[in-house]
């Protein structure tokens, strides 16, 4: 299969065309796809190579658009105008195969869109698409896209989520003018799944009710069906949240498919190199160090222990507080033994067969450093992180 993409050097062309070499090279193969070549067209391309791209062209993705001209009747010839040269050049080929368009949900016309001249454009767009496919059979898929989101989009030009996303990672301040504004968000890689899906040959049709959109096998559009509803408000509350995390240690939840989770990646890729690694809080002392990692709302935390040669670090135990031991590094001993009982357990450890070990609760516990001259180093859990008012921790010699 060989695939054009417009726009190739976009947000979504980007996207899109780095998950494609993926598949090509190998690297992915969750998809059944067999790509031969890769047809990248962008504003720097020679024209004369659309000619024959669109000779050889199995699938067509037209993601090229103008957003921000300098004059408002740029809309149409870059977001129309192109579109036809592209459409006459497949059909100068007798090139009936699928084409994308990537259009935007401002061509509705409808409320704060009405007099969009992007919108107006986008509909234009629309419209030659679907009078090119009555006329020449071919396959036409069009998309209207929400406020797309993700890495490599371009801050302070059309999506609020890279304006924001860059702003708050270099310390510089965002504009809300109204907090409780909702809006429909779509994550770049949905976006590319559901594109690749429609490269198989299986898009996601649907049809409008005003800006609300309705799945339907029958619908003349296509549309991504995954999007998140969220205001800007708590837009902005989420990101400033991942921004203290170097700071808090507390990673927000983040379940999967969640919004967090794919706003939280999207605001990393935006992270200046000073801001890509952080310091932690070393607690030293002649015994070795202990320093917290990760803090989490309602699973607990990772911390690390070091132990020096020969020390015993522990002596305690909890009421509810559970935790795992893991020696990544060393040799030591881990020694449990419940609170009123003489019954002492015993588990030897090492950095070379890494185990995890239950301290369990009731049971007062310890690790001793086995070794003369190696540090004995611990990654441990524990299902609550440490609240000082509250510590539930109670020494007592193993």
């Amino acid at each position: 299969m060989k695939i054009l993409v417009t726009g190739a050097k976009g947000f979504v062309g980007r996207n899109l065309c780095e998950n494609l070499r993926a598949i090509m090279d190998g690297k992915n193969r969750t998809r059944a796809l067999t790509i031969e070549a890769i047809f990248e067209y962008d504003l720097d391309t020679d024209p004369a190579l659309l000619d024959d791209w669109c000779r050889q062209a199995d699938f067509v993705f037209n993601l090229a658009g103008v957003n921000r001209p300098r004059e408002q009747s740029e809309f149409m010839q870059g977001n129309f105008g192109f579109a036809s040269t592209l459409l006459d050049t497949l059909q100068r080929h007798s090139n009936t195969c699928p084409v994308m368009l990537s259009s935007s949900i401002q061509a509705t016309l409808i409320g704060r869109y009405g007099q969009s001249d992007y919108g107006k454009s986008k509909l234009a767009g629309e419209e030659l698409f679907f009078e090119y496919g009555q006329k020449t059979g071919a396959p036409v898929l069009v998309y209207r896209f929400p406020n797309l989101f993700g890495k490599w989009c371009r801050p302070n030009y059309n999506s609020v989520v890279a304006t924001f996303c860059h702003n708050i990672a270099h310390d510089l301040p965002i504009q809300i003018n109204d907090r409780n504004a909702e809006l429909e968000l779509l994550y770049i890689d949905d976006l590319v799944e559901e594109m690749l899906d429609a490269l198989e040959g299986h898009p996601h049709r649907c049809a409008y009710e005003g800006l609300t959109t309705v799945f339907s096998d029958a619908g003349r559009y296509c549309c991504c069906p995954v999007t998140h509803h969220v205001t800007l408000g708590e837009l902005a509350d989420l990101l400033y949240s991942f921004a203290a995390q170097p700071k808090t240690l507390v990673l927000p939840r983040i379940p999967a498919g969640s919004l967090s989770k794919k706003l939280y990646s999207t605001y990393l890729s935006y992270l200046p190199k000073e801001k890509a690694a952080f310091p932690l809080k070393m607690n030293e002392d002649a015994r070795g160090s202990f320093t917290e990692l990760l803090k989490t709302a309602d699973c607990g935390q990772v911390s690390v222990n070091i132990s020096r040669p020969g020390i015993t670090k522990g002596q305690h135990w909890h009421n509810t507080k559970w935790e795992f031991f893991i020696v990544v590094a060393g040799h030591g001993l881990i020694q449990q033994r419940c609170i009123g009982s003489e019954e002492v357990l015993e588990f030897e450890v090492s950095g070379d067969r890494i185990q995890a070990v239950q301290m369990l609760p009731g049971y007062t516990h310890n690790i001793i450093n086995l070794s003369e001259t190696e540090n004995l180093v611990t990654v441990m859990w524990a299902n609550e992180s440490f609240d000082p008012a509250r510590p539930d921790t109670f020494s007592e010699p193993v």
